[in-house]
């Protein structure tokens, strides 16, 4: 009944070549722009709740991490990565990028 793939389930090389081909292989000056803005509303909180008075172990350890303005841009816009050349990837390879946290340090052991 589908095995002839007509009408709507009719393949095209869109639908062979997935979503990771649309992906480009370069962020945008917008993307990046918008990396920067995420990590400066980060930022923003993190002195916002250090200036509170809140204790905890957490923010602790963030505080020994870099402000936006301090970071690399090789750690601004690319995360590690075992399986990618180098260990690093681009962000925006990363699914839900804009969702999960940037580490903003690369790990010791590499």
């Amino acid at each position: 009944m589908f095995g002839s793939f007509v009408g709507a389930f009719k393949p095209s090389l869109v639908a062979f070549g997935g979503r990771a081909w649309r992906i480009p292989w370069r962020m945008s000056k917008t993307r990046k722009a918008n990396v920067r803005k995420r990590l400066r509303e980060v930022d923003s909180v993190i002195d916002t709740l250090m200036a509170s008075g809140v204790q905890c172990k957490q923010l602790d350890l963030i505080k020994d991490m870099p402000r936006e303005s301090e970071m690399l841009p090789r750690d601004k816009y690319t995360t590690f990565s075992r399986t990618a050349k180098n260990h690093r990837k681009s962000v925006h390879k990363v699914p839900h990028f804009t969702k999960r946290p940037i580490p903003r340090t690369t790990p010791k052991s590499f």
